[in-house]
């Protein structure tokens, strides 16, 4: 093959995208992360392999920039400013023990081993930032609400936004002739800057989203101009790009929300630029310099230990300050020790700042060093995280007192001490009204039937809902085709609704998009619910578009039932509630279950899978906590009014999916909650959730929440 075939940008792409599709799924199935993987194909592909890349190419270059900026991007989307906003003062206060400490340890660090001032208090920024690798697992465990967790989730955004801001003095200073006047001019510069970027990008963002509305193509195409712009204001400046980065992730946080946007922008990052990213920094390491680090092995294992240590005594100090205990400590800390994300990026800032003598930022030793912290520190802190996080204290549920699906959800929407909701109880609350998007003949009696069957037990109605796509002209023979067709199906669903003695209000609705026309209906008519019938969502295409369902359950102002029914409702003897956590949306879905089990007599069974995290190698949860666990759940199913026999079954597990597969075949209907969790490189279905619904055999129900209040 000619060296001048392998130049060709176009090749150098298809290398990237080839090794981006096939070696994350291998590792994925030996269990290691992928990004590992990625690492290691850098590696392979580099100069120390098969010389198919080349780290200073154009090609990777540009790419490897663009995944570099749009993975600090992502993680400046991923803080959750709400929870920031409600344990602010013990975040910063976390924050900043947790960004101090390191960069204390850090800075010893470099001057043990006879780094520069300048280069030390970088080594110290590199680890006073932390990526919350792990927050799939306590988001499996329901302890999200912990005052200890948030207060961690909050520190994020603190000690990123300290450790770039470091970075960029750092880089400032290492370029030379670095007077204490620009210093000055910087700092001011960068005040500036921020605040330009996170309340005018912020504003104008509401602003464009206001006014373009459904336009979803154009959205997407602002976000990542927003990106860019506010990468190419930090260099002018004088600062790092990835720093504009992270702060347009920041302002365009409230933008977004948890809209199909925000998922596309994720999901494009995740899948192409930031891997890309992660490949580039494999192409960079020097495999003899690497061994010769590990072979001299006292830089590495001093910021490893360095990094672990000082991170501890940030947590320990947390738990004084603020009384928490070993449980609250422990998490605290796992859930910082991970170094991803802010890490790897300002590693490779710094390793490629060059100043004029030619001499770099930091050595080569020192980004070797970071690599293995990344790898020890992205194992041990979610495994930690598992075994640690299990202890913490469930939110009590000594609230949610109702027997009615809308009257719990007008509850969630308005969180009230117990004895107002008491008193609400006894108010009259709108009809309960349940929309029915139908389409397809063959499937849409069930889904009327299960309407109907809770429209009546609720003494409500039932909407049946027929979206017909618009066209230019009003009077295209195929628009009035589709119309007579919905026609049709609308007078089988009346028949339907007169067989369960349920008032029906038919309605046709003309809509461009067939979610927001769904969403606009349901809002209209103030519905309680909309049940949904199920639909392709494991394709490439849904993915990067987002399915129907997606966007139904994103836009939706009232809980989304997707269904996948094979049986009559009405024959469902037996219902199976998977219970993992104890949220409002946990109970939500055992609300949900026992009314479709009081409007058909049916018999409900709440499983609970402890262990699920520990593995043969790993302490079992202590029997008093599945106790006290199964006790709570106890008084919520009993504190229901309805007659309906509940039963709660806990079974030891290291698989989740696999005991509720094994268990839902003695059942008619699993009734499950729709779980979606953020990872560091972006958007993840619930792997637990996914593997359930592609391997039970019996009828399904999945209760999603309003993504406003999720």
């Amino acid at each position: 093959m000619p060296v001048n075939f392998l130049n060709e940008p176009i090749i150098s792409f298809t290398i990237l995208l080839t090794a981006i599709f096939i070696v994350p799924p291998l590792f994925e199935r030996l269990k290691l992360p992928g990004l590992v993987g990625l690492l290691l194909a850098g590696v392979l592909l580099g100069q120390n392999g098969l010389h198919l890349l080349k780290s200073d190419s154009e090609t990777i270059k540009l790419l490897s920039d663009i995944g570099k900026v749009y993975l600090m991007f992502v993680a400046g989307l991923e803080i959750d400013i709400e929870q920031f906003r409600q344990t602010k003062n013990r975040s910063m206060g976390f924050g900043t023990l947790t960004f101090l400490v390191p960069l204390i340890a850090g800075i010893l660090t470099g001057r043990l081993f006879n780094f520069s001032w300048n280069s030390s208090v970088l080594i110290g920024s590199l680890l006073a930032s932390h990526t919350l690798l792990a927050y799939p697992i306590i988001s499996r465990l329901g302890v999200i609400g912990n005052e200890a967790v948030t207060v961690t989730i909050g520190a994020t955004i603190f000690t990123d936004t300290g450790a770039l801001l470091v970075l960029a003095i750092c880089v400032g200073i290492h370029g030379g002739d670095f007077t204490a006047f620009k210093l000055f001019t910087l700092l001011g510069g960068l005040a500036i800057y921020s605040v330009v970027i996170l309340f005018g990008f912020n504003k104008v963002g509401k602003e464009f989203f206001r006014r373009t509305g459904e336009e979803e193509s154009n959205q997407f195409l602002f976000i990542l101009l927003a990106l860019f712009l506010a990468s190419v204001g930090a260099q002018v400046i004088g600062v790092e790009k990835i720093v504009g980065a992270f702060l347009a992730g920041l302002a365009v946080n409230g933008v977004l929300g948890n809209s199909p946007v925000k998922e596309k922008v994720e999901f494009v990052g995740s899948v192409l630029f930031i891997p890309c990213f992660f490949v580039d920094m494999g192409l960079l390491i020097d495999i003899p310099a690497f061994i010769k680090t590990l072979s001299s092995i006292g830089l590495t294992a001093t910021i490893v230990v360095a990094l672990i240590g000082s991170k501890f005594v940030a947590a320990f100090l947390a738990k004084i300050f603020y009384r928490y205990n070993n449980s609250e400590m422990l998490t605290m800390w796992s859930l910082s020790l991970p170094q991803v994300a802010a890490t790897l990026a300002a590693t490779l800032v710094a390793y490629q700042s060059v100043n004029p003598a030619g001499e770099r930022l930091i050595s080569e030793g020192v980004l070797n060093s970071v690599i293995v912290l990344m790898l020890v520190t992205a194992i041990i802190g979610p495994i930690i995280t598992a075994r640690v996080a299990r202890s913490l204290q469930i939110v009590p549920a000594t609230d949610w007192k109702t027997d009615s699906l809308s009257v719990w959800w007008e509850s969630q929407k308005q969180i009230e001490p117990p004895e107002e909701a008491d008193d609400r109880l006894q108010q009259d609350y709108p009809p309960f009204i349940v929309v029915v998007p139908i389409y397809n003949p063959l499937t849409q009696r069930y889904l009327l039937e299960m309407a109907a069957l809770l429209a009546r037990h609720e003494s409500g109605q039932i909407m049946p809902l027929a979206i017909t796509k618009a066209h230019v002209n009003m009077d295209d023979p195929t628009l009035v085709t589709a119309l007579e067709k919905s026609q049709e199906r609308l007078r089988l669903a009346l028949e339907i609704s007169q067989e369960f003695d349920v008032k029906a209000s038919p309605k046709i609705r003309i809509d461009d998009d067939v979610a927001l026309g769904i969403s606009h209906a349901s809002r209209e008519q103030n519905a309680s619910l909309v049940v949904m019938g199920w639909g392709n969502i494991r394709n490439l295409r849904a993915r990067l578009f987002g399915s129907l369902i997606d966007k139904v359950l994103w836009s939706s102002h009232c809980p989304v039932a997707v269904t996948r029914l094979l049986k009559s409702p009405t024959e469902i003897k037996r219902i199976l509630v998977p219970v993992g956590d104890l949220t409002r949306v946990t109970i939500g879905t055992v609300r949900f279950a026992q009314i479709v089990a009081d409007a058909n007599q049916a018999e409900v069974v709440l499983l609970h899978v402890s262990d699920a995290y520990g593995g043969p190698s790993q302490r079992r949860t202590p029997a008093h906590q599945v106790t006290h666990f199964t006790s709570q759940l106890s008084d919520i199913a009993n504190q229901s009014k309805l007659q309906v026999n509940t039963n709660i079954q806990t079974i030891e597990g290291d698989d989740i999916a696999k005991v509720i597969i094994e268990q839902a075949q003695a059942f008619d209907l699993v009734v499950l909650r729709s779980v979606r969790y953020r990872t560091a490189g972006g958007l993840a279905v619930s792997e637990v959730t996914t593997q359930v619904i592609n391997n039970l055999k019996c009828s399904i129900v999945m209760l999603g929440e309003p993504q406003s209040f999720s």
